[in-house]
């Protein structure tokens, strides 16, 4: 019992150093975020849109 409220000392201590940031850097950290990952889900979903093209062309003219 004494290591897990030793443990529980030792979190508090180390929690107290972190550097949080700013709630204007956390919301701009966040739209960020949303903004790279439906560019990139934009950017995939079209690749993926056009190999398929390419790939029903193909097979269209050039399957047995």
């Amino acid at each position: 019992m004494q290591s897990i409220i030793s443990f529980l000392k030792e979190v508090r201590e180390e929690l107290g150093k972190v550097a949080w940031p700013s709630r204007e850097q956390t919301i701009r950290y966040t739209v960020l975020v949303v903004i790279v990952a439906v560019a990139v889900g934009l950017l995939l979903g079209g690749l993926d849109y056009i190999l398929t093209l390419v790939t029903a062309f193909i097979l269209e003219h050039y399957g047995r």
